[in-house]
């Protein structure tokens, strides 16, 4: 009988690669199989987050649950940023948790399991090198960390507290890995990196100095190799070079995420994000120039310290100049080990709600409007997922989630589709070949 392996997985992508990692290594060595049935698991692991709002709650909340309906003996394991900023704070509160193992020290994995109260948080451990097992939970594309940690230093991000400074991972070992993923079949890999467009600043040892624009090109040349994502580019470091490749090169998916944050000048400096919103609505117009059908996701922090009326009219002017594809809003909430976790100057709750709703509200004005302009338009879509209903998933070049009457004979199948029907997170169309 061999032993299970239930693991609950918060947060971004990153985390997600994180997961994949510890469950090729615990399958490998250690003889798991993961089940969707924490009852019935030998090993819980809980990948956390810690940059959304009450991390530590949520954390303990759910500890709680698997604690009292866990099988007799099943160990419990938490992993990730919030481990990483917790440590040994979390055998206190829970003692009955096995291990705590930090976001810079996934591949100890094996290693803590046999440690009673084990705790590995070292965020200067370097795992740029280290040579992980492999497991994906999708066959038709694989996620790939191109660097680990971050070097800015945004006052509202604990990230660099939990994952440390950045490293770039080399890029032969990139592209040996995207390579694997197309000998197994998939025909798209995903980028990660916490600024993927600052790659190759530093790496561990002495290796060729590759920049994230020349990587592209790199990975580009794997035959069979169809589609390239990455997230999340920085705009900082969005130059012409950057912007020139991804409009060009046919293999790179023509979908850009790019984080604004604020569309305020004033509170962008009080965030240190080093860029000013002329300097995000030029890179934009770059973008559009050079690619005009690409789409532009988002992230927006609304009511951060200080922020005044004018402040958030200005992140207003910017939604409705650009007209993002995508929003991830969320209403600011101060995080520990964050330098405005001591701002004073905070924005009313009532205020922040109300800014939120708007800008929300307004996106979904601007989100209909751009749906409609799809019916009987015709997207090349690569599926990968059964929905309920006798429907597959997909999205195209551009990522528009679409689906389409069929079965899994589709999966890992690129088809012309067109448009028939439109909903706000995904559309609906007939297979035309």
């Amino acid at each position: 009988m061999s032993k299970k392996l239930f693991i609950e997985t918060l947060g971004c992508a990153m985390n997600s690669r994180d997961s994949e990692h510890m469950i090729a290594e615990l399958k490998e060595k250690e003889g798991y199989e993961t089940t969707d049935d924490f009852k019935e698991a030998d090993l819980i692991l809980i990948n956390t987050c810690s940059v959304r709002e009450k991390p530590v709650q949520k954390l303990f909340s759910e500890l709680g649950v698997f604690y009292k309906k866990k099988k007799e003996g099943a160990k419990i394991g938490v992993c990730g940023c919030t481990a990483s900023h917790l440590g040994d704070e979390i055998i206190k509160r829970a003692p009955y948790v096995s291990f705590v193992l930090g976001a810079r020290n996934v591949s100890k994995i094996t290693e803590v399991l046999h440690k009673e109260r084990a705790v590995e948080i070292d965020i200067n451990y370097d795992e740029s090198e280290f040579a992980f097992k492999d497991f994906r939970t999708s066959p038709y594309k694989g996620f790939i960390n191109i660097s680990i940690g971050c070097d800015k230093t945004c006052t509202f991000c604990i990230v660099p507290k939990t994952r440390g400074e950045e490293i770039s991972i080399p890029d032969a070992l990139i592209i040996q890995e995207a390579q694997k993923i197309v000998n197994a079949g998939a025909k798209e890999i995903f980028l990660l990196g916490q600024n993927v467009n600052n790659y190759g600043r530093r790496f561990s040892g002495e290796h060729e100095k590759v920049n994230f624009t020349e990587l592209l090109r790199r990975l580009s040349k794997i035959e069979k190799l169809e589609r390239i994502r990455f997230t999340s580019p920085h705009p900082f470091h969005m130059d012409d070079e950057f912007i020139e490749e991804f409009a060009s090169n046919p293999k790179i998916c023509k979908s850009m995420h790019m984080p604004l944050q604020s569309g305020s000048s004033k509170v962008l400096k009080d965030m240190k994000r080093g860029y000013t919103k002329e300097w995000f609505l030029n890179r934009v117009a770059k973008l559009r120039q050079e690619c005009p059908e690409a789409t532009i996701s988002t992230d927006i922090i609304v009511a951060f310290p200080g922020e005044s009326d004018e402040d958030f009219a200005q992140s207003v002017d910017v939604v409705k100049q650009v007209k993002f594809d995508q929003i991830f809003s969320f209403k600011y909430s101060p995080r520990p080990e964050t330098e405005a976790e001591h701002f004073t100057n905070i924005v009313d709750e009532e205020v922040a709600s109300d800014r939120l709703s708007y800008l929300q509200a307004l996106h979904n004005e601007i989100l209909d409007e751009k749906n409609a302009q799809q019916l009987g338009k015709t997207f090349k879509v690569y599926f990968e997922a059964l929905n309920q209903g006798g429907f597959v998933a997909g999205r195209s070049d551009n990522n528009l989630l679409i689906k389409v009457k069929g079965s899994d004979e589709l999966l890992g199948q690129f088809r012309e589709v067109k448009i028939t029907s439109i909903g706000r997170t995904i559309l609906t169309g007939e297979i035309l070949a």
